[in-house]
């Protein structure tokens, strides 16, 4: 099952004789920011303007969505150094380790969690303040936004009081301890947009997505906005890949049970974020970023100027399965690892997010 987030629904697929499927559309004409598919159900983020970020849960075998509170930031104090609103303006990040506890991230940058996001009276989430109020924060900035936001928390499988959070521009934050204390990691990442000494400076990075393997979970992968990068000692230190044919890109796949594989979508960067030469591919190393396979069988070679966002690229469990949706409403699949894409849909919603159940 793959669960498809767009600008106007969310739209669920299904693999069948004659192919994927969509077999059940939700919140039709409404943004989709992202979803969380769990063992009771789906818990899914909006973003409706005006009304701000909503979430919503289904539980498994339900056919209805049941609203759910979300979170809210405490008062900040009139004398504080932050000159920022803080207000919850989107829901960014979603994920869930394995003691019960659910993570998120947002815009303006904040990290919340709870034990049971069912809670009424918005008393089920609540903000980690042990790295909201680390001072480095207010050295962040946002990227694409206005203010910095958390779009990756990877929970370590076995230790869910390791997590790896990338704030976007914020860089590269680790617990060991589940939220208590954190550390600003990031060695070996570097930021060309800042000027001279401040290229290395850890809290200014701008990783666009982190991913873990699952199966060796000191393995993460990197997509930042200077290039690719892989650590090998859970998240603490970064090596720079040569990732054709560019190095700028918004998501990446970990392989889940090889940690010397995984993939990442190139795109011109910067001002003119569209596919290199206007031709769809996707980039896959097999030997822990030595050298990578460019792969384009079934993506579209000609004036083509889909952009892959952040979440918009999944794996799934088995490492054979991936699909990716674009800003011009494709979807594709691939089910050998990314020898050959099936083009599953061109007329979707500009995509936000895929995810596997």
């Amino acid at each position: 099952m793959l669960h498809v987030s767009t600008r106007k629904g969310l739209f669920t697929l299904e693999r069948g004789a004659a192919g994927w499927a969509v077999v059940d559309a939700s919140f039709v004409g409404d943004p989709v920011t992202l979803v969380l598919p769990h063992e009771g159900g789906v818990l899914a983020a909006l973003d409706l303007g005006h009304f701000g970020p909503k979430l919503r849960h289904r539980a498994a075998g339900a056919s209805d969505w049941e609203e759910l509170d979300a979170p809210t930031y405490p008062p900040k104090p009139d004398d504080h150094p932050d000159k920022s609103a803080w207000s919850l303006k989107k829901i960014w990040a979603l994920a869930r380790g394995g003691d019960g506890t659910w993570w998120m991230g947002t815009i303006p940058g904040g990290l919340f969690r709870t034990d049971d996001p069912k809670k009424a009276d918005r008393q089920g989430w609540t903000l980690v303040r042990s790295l909201w109020d680390r001072p480095e924060r207010l050295d962040a900035f946002g990227g694409g936004y206005d203010q910095p936001g958390i779009h990756s928390i990877c929970v370590h499988p076995t230790r869910p009081e390791e997590v790896v959070v990338g704030v976007s521009c914020g860089g590269v934050w680790r617990t060991v301890d589940g939220g208590e204390t954190w550390s600003l990691e990031g060695a070996g990442l570097f930021a060309d947009y800042m000027p001279g000494s401040k290229r290395d400076e850890r809290a200014i990075q701008d990783p666009h997505a982190i991913r873990r393997c699952a199966a060796a979970p000191d393995v993460l992968w990197m997509q930042h906005h200077n290039g690719a990068f892989r650590s090998t000692d859970g998240g603490c230190t970064w090596s720079s890949l040569e990732v054709p044919p560019s190095a700028f890109g918004f998501p990446v796949a970990a392989h889940p049970k090889d940690p010397r594989t995984a993939f990442f979508v190139p795109a011109v960067k910067d001002e003119c974020r569209v596919p290199v030469d206007g031709k769809v591919c996707v980039a896959r190393t097999r030997d822990g970023g030595e050298s990578f396979e460019v792969l384009r069988e079934g993506l579209p070679q000609e004036h083509a100027y889909d952009l892959v966002y952040r979440h918009a690229f999944d794996i799934d469990a088995s490492g054979d399965v991936l699909a990716m949706g674009s800003t011009t409403g494709s979807l594709w699949v691939s089910e050998d690892a990314g020898d050959h894409w099936t083009h599953v849909s061109a007329h979707l919603p500009p995509v936000y997010a895929v995810c596997f159940a």
